[in-house]
């Protein structure tokens, strides 16, 4: 009984540490942290390409999923969903690991906050699930 109590202990202890980072980001401080991105894209409602796709709505969908915009075969090809763990692997990783043959310049966020703080924005600007 004791060893399946720690064992359940552990296990959400594990859960807890796998939350992603955006549950604890600083949407304000994110905002100053994409003014590096809104070169290549828009978040707002109806915003348009620009030389990346529009992000308004990215979370939960699938990667290379807005039609109107010329993805690479690696993202047309791609399974993946956008969601708060999958971009912050994006900007922990980078885009040569997470999406290896896409346009996206490599840009990384080393810094676990920052990362937090950009998809808790992103989340907020693009009408992603808060």
């Amino acid at each position: 009984m004791k060893a399946k109590l720690v064992s359940s202990i552990a296990a959400a202890a594990a859960l807890l540490l796998a939350i992603p980072a955006a549950a604890e980001g600083d949407a304000a401080r994110g905002a100053e942290l994409f003014k590096k991105c809104i070169a290549c894209h828009t978040v707002e409602a109806g915003g348009r390409n620009k030389v990346g796709p529009r992000l308004h709505g990215v979370f939960g969908r699938r990667a290379g999923g807005v039609a109107d915009y010329k993805y690479s075969p690696a993202l047309t090809s791609s399974s993946m969903v956008w969601t708060a763990e999958t971009i912050d692997a994006l900007f922990a990783e980078g885009p040569d690991k997470v999406t290896p043959g896409s346009k996206m310049p490599l840009q990384t966020l080393s810094n676990r906050q920052d990362r937090a703080d950009l998809i808790a924005y992103m989340r907020q600007a693009t009408g992603g699930n808060p």
